[in-house]
C-alpha cells in the first residue's frame, strides 16, 4: 500500500545553511533504498517535505524526522493512501522558496510568505503541484 506523508517544521535553532545539504544528501542517499520519494521546500527556517511510498517505510521516516533534533514544531499537514504516486520521478527534490515569485506564495497563503502552520496541507499539496508544473524544482533524481 501506498501513502503520501506531507508536513511541515522548523529548523533548529543553532542550526546553519549546512544542515539542509545535509538533509538532501542523507535523503537522497537512503530513500531509494526504502523506495521513498518526494519534496523538500525550504523558506528562511520553514520546511515542508513531501514523502511518499510503502506505509510502513514512510511512517518509520515520518517518527525519525519528529525524532532529529535539525526539526521543531514538526507538523503533520496531510497523510493519506494513494493509488499512485505523484511525485515518483524524485528521489527528492529541492526548492529554495526564497527565489519563487511572491504572488505564488499569496495565491495559496495569507501573505506572500510560506507559512503550513496557517494553512491548510490542500493548499499546500497544491503549492508543490504548481512548483512542479513550474521547473521550479532542482535536484530531480540522484
Amino acid at each position: 500500500m501506498l501513502v503520501r506523508c506531507l508536513y511541515a517544521s522548523r529548523a533548529a535553532a543553532g542550526t546553519g545553511p549546512a544542515m539542509l545539504d545535509d538533509i538532501l544528501a542523507q535523503s537522497r542517499r537512503n530513500n531509494p533504498k526504502q523506495g521513498i520519494t518526494g519534496m523538500l521546500c525550504v523558506s528562511n527556517d520553514v520546511f515542508i517535505q513531501l514523502l511518499e511510498g510503502g506505509r510502513d517505510e514512510v511512517c518509520e521516516l515520518y517518527n525519525a524526522i519528529i525524532r532529529d533534533g535539525r526539526h521543531e514544531h514538526v507538523r503533520l499537514l496531510t497523510y493519506e493512501e494513494i493509488s499512485q504516486r505523484e511525485f515518483g520521478n524524485w528521489t527528492m527534490g529541492q526548492v529554495n522558496l526564497s527565489k519563487v515569485n511572491p504572488s505564488l506564495l499569496l495565491k495559496y497563503f495569507k501573505r506572500a510568505e510560506l507559512d503550513p502552520f496557517d494553512a491548510s496541507g490542500t493548499a499546500t499539496l497544491a503549492l508543490l503541484h504548481e512548483l512542479v508544473a513550474s521547473a521550479s524544482i532542482v535536484g530531480r533524481g540522484e
